[in-house]
């Protein structure tokens, strides 16, 4: 489904409204990924609050936390499938406003559940079934997000526009690691695990409400309306000669399920690196220098947020550059550049005699690299589908290649060092998913040309075979 005609629709000329679809999609994603970010950066703190009875061991605990981080990514492809046919249908703004208030109010929630101390084995329960709901959300929010922004984006600059999800997702995961370092920094260890770890999770309240206002005054984009807006007059034409049966018939035309189904799963592979290496060296990174190299809280902390630096600083001007050469050549370059740079910048993490200098730029340039494959990724997704079913088809191929390969990322590596005793399992996870990834990208077809009219026909082509 990689064409030219499946590009995001017929181009706003209102500038004003594309900043706002930019600033109501991203606030979303920030917000999403400030708690993820929180949830692993505070991994190990959840662990003995939630995870730990009296007899159970710390590195059992860590590993049932990050099962329960991983549930909530198996839930997303639910999530995705649930909130993008209900996208597909009856528009992007009010399912965008919907999954942000089930975020806020899961994620503020778990500021505030009871720990096994005092609930027993209720609390991890009720934790497991917050994260679902966060993992529900989160399934719905990507592909909406991603479809308001490049449906909204100027001509010739979906891939700017698109990579701006990504650099929120940056700014998500540094706000986190912030008010962790914060937090450790200010309070005394035995208050940051009393209570302390809760505050993060209560502050996404305050940031939820403010981007609901946001998605309140958000319009649905152009490329949605134009296609209701034809699907309507189409319907009013058959209704003069079809009989009632027919004329109730009112879905949107849509691809063959088949080619759709082709290209989330060519969508998922193209992406899985970026989702495998963004959570092995932006999330799981944290627990993994606390656990395996015996760092302390601070210093891995730092390492975190030396990553995301990195991270944010390719995104952008990654975007813009798909905008000008393709997608392909970009995150490319980024899947290749893992693959055979992952292994030895972790040596360079575990060698006692490197430099704190040289161990902080190489975490920053493991950032930077997945920031290659972030920035494009977004728009590369988008241009995949046509309007009439992308908000299900990007958001189903984002959510099931993070279900795998990041929320699993946590799990595998810290289980596989357990029994192996080999840490460099995170690099080699990275490596090769990336090298899977780099052989789907080779079979990406470029698709950065605006569509504007060849969209249209596209549609019209659709439902002449649908009718």
């Amino acid at each position: 489904m990689d064409a030219p005609a499946h590009g995001a629709g017929p181009p706003t000329d209102r500038p004003e409204r594309s900043r706002r679809a930019l600033v109501a999609g991203s606030v979303g994603n920030f917000i999403e990924w400030y708690e993820f970010g929180v949830y692993g950066y505070f991994a190990t703190v959840v662990a003995a609050r939630f995870f730990t009875p009296e007899g159970g061991s710390e590195a059992e605990a860590l590993v049932r936390t990050y099962a329960s981080f991983a549930l909530a990514f198996f839930f997303r492809p639910v999530g995705a499938a649930l909130f993008g046919r209900l996208g597909d249908r009856v528009g992007r703004r009010p399912v965008l406003i919907l999954v942000i208030v089930l975020m806020t109010a899961a994620t503020t929630l778990i500021g505030v559940l009871p720990t096994y101390a005092t609930a027993g084995a209720l609390a991890p329960w009720l934790l497991t079934l917050l994260r679902v709901v966060q993992g529900l959300s989160a399934g719905g929010e990507f592909g909406g997000a991603v479809s308001v922004m490049t449906e909204f984006a100027p001509p010739g600059r979906r891939g700017l526009y698109g990579a701006w999800q990504s650099f929120t997702v940056a700014l998500g995961l540094l706000g986190g690691a912030g008010a962790a370092a914060l937090l450790a920094t200010v309070l005394t260890g035995a208050q940051l695990n009393s209570w302390g770890w809760r505050l993060p999770f209560l502050l996404t309240l305050p940031m939820g409400l403010g981007a609901l206002w946001l998605r309140l005054r958000l319009d649905e984009t152009p490329s949605f309306q134009a296609l209701r807006t034809q699907t309507q007059a189409q319907e009013q034409e058959q209704a003069q000669e079809q009989d009632q049966a027919h004329q109730a018939r009112r879905a949107l035309p849509a691809p063959p399920t088949r080619e759709v189904a082709k290209a989330i799963a060519l969508g998922a592979g193209r992406v899985m690196g970026w989702a495998a290496a963004g959570y092995t060296f932006l999330v799981v990174l944290p627990s993994y220098l606390q656990n395996s190299l015996n760092a302390t809280f601070q210093q891995a902390l730092v390492a975190t947020v030396l990553a995301n630096l990195g991270f944010a600083a390719t995104i952008i001007p990654a975007g813009l550059l798909s905008d000008r050469i393709g997608r392909r050549p970009v995150m490319l370059t980024g899947a290749l550049l893992v693959t055979v740079l992952a292994v030895p910048l972790l040596n360079l993490l575990q060698d006692g005699g490197t430099s704190t200098g040289l161990k902080g730029a190489a975490v920053f340039v493991a950032g930077a690299i997945v920031g290659l494959m972030a920035g494009p990724g977004p728009a590369m997704l988008s241009e995949m589908f046509p309007t009439s079913v992308r908000y299900t088809g990007l958001g189903l191929a984002y959510a099931l290649s993070n279900a795998v390969f990041s929320g699993c990322a946590g799990l595998i590596i810290t289980k596989t060092i357990e029994r192996t005793g080999n840490v460099d399992i995170p690099a080699y996870y990275a490596a090769a998913t990336c090298a899977v990834s780099a052989l789907a990208l080779l079979t990406l077809r470029e698709t950065r040309t605006d569509a504007g009219a060849e969209h249209v026909q596209e549609q019209k082509k659709q439902t002449e075979k649908g009718s």
